[in-house]
């Protein structure tokens, strides 16, 4: 796609992986729009010359009057990017993790349904335009530690699978973004070591975004292992080490 001329809107943009895309989405000469529920953030990204619109993915009329009011200002709105989304631990031995799962299936898989419905018709009578999902590389290659995350982002592989041959002929692509570890804050190392660079991940994924034919998966060298472990033969070894860390669930500690 060509990354210079967009009218992007960029759901779940207000820090992160998000942000530096929006910044650099910005930087390339695009118009980005900020979606995101914390008002704080919202003025601070105004400030900076985004135009920023609440929303809250996990409400249906959240998500219509977000899209109603971009749309009035940018009706030449042509890349959608439903970046919101939560990461959370749980500990399948209890049953109260219930409640994190249906945190983590209304946010990152029905979330990025309502944003995609809100946006497909609009694109859709364009004759142009981009959706790009967000996946994980844990979609590919489960961490324990976070059972119904990779649940939910196999999920929105399989649906950004289908929303391209649904929108075949439309004139509107899907490209689906699967980030591996990525250290958006610089205490993230600390955690994992081997998370990336956020500037040097968000270059490579506007390098990816900005090739001819837009690709279907945008798959940055850092997450190769997880999205190939099944074809490479590696998959129940990295599962099994991946498993260490439950060791960090109350209770699991071994001595």
């Amino acid at each position: 796609m060509d990354i210079t001329s967009r009218t992007v809107v960029m759901v779940g943009g207000t820090s992160g992986i998000g942000l530096e895309l929006a910044r650099r989405f910005r930087a390339a000469g695009s118009t980005v729009i900020i979606g995101g529920r914390r008002a704080e953030l919202l003025e601070d990204l105004t400030a900076e010359g985004f135009g920023t619109v609440p929303v809250d993915v996990a409400d249906d009329a959240s998500v219509v009057a977000a899209r109603d009011a971009v749309l009035a200002e940018h009706p030449d709105v042509d890349t959608v990017v439903t970046m919101a989304g939560v990461l959370l631990t749980e500990d399948l031995r209890d049953p109260a993790h219930f409640d994190i799962a249906r945190t983590t299936v209304e946010v990152n898989i029905l979330g990025t349904i309502r944003v995609v419905d809100a946006f497909t018709p609009h694109l859709i009578a364009r004759g142009a335009g981009t959706v790009v999902t967000v996946s994980s590389g844990i979609g590919f290659l489960p961490f324990p530690l976070m059972p119904t995350y990779g649940a939910s982002k196999a999920a929105v592989h399989a649906y950004s699978e289908s929303l391209r041959a649904q929108l075949e002929g439309t004139g509107v692509e899907v490209a689906e973004l699967v980030p591996p570890a990525v250290a958006t804050v610089p205490e993230a190392r600390d955690v994992n070591p081997h998370a990336l660079d956020l500037g040097e991940f968000a270059t490579d994924v506007m390098d990816l975004l900005a090739q001819e034919p837009t690709p279907h998966e945008i798959l940055v060298d850092g997450v190769l292992m997880h999205r190939w472990a099944e074809r490479d033969g590696t998959y129940a070894d990295l599962v099994r080490q991946r498993s260490g860390a439950l060791a960090m669930l109350p209770g699991r500690a071994k001595g």
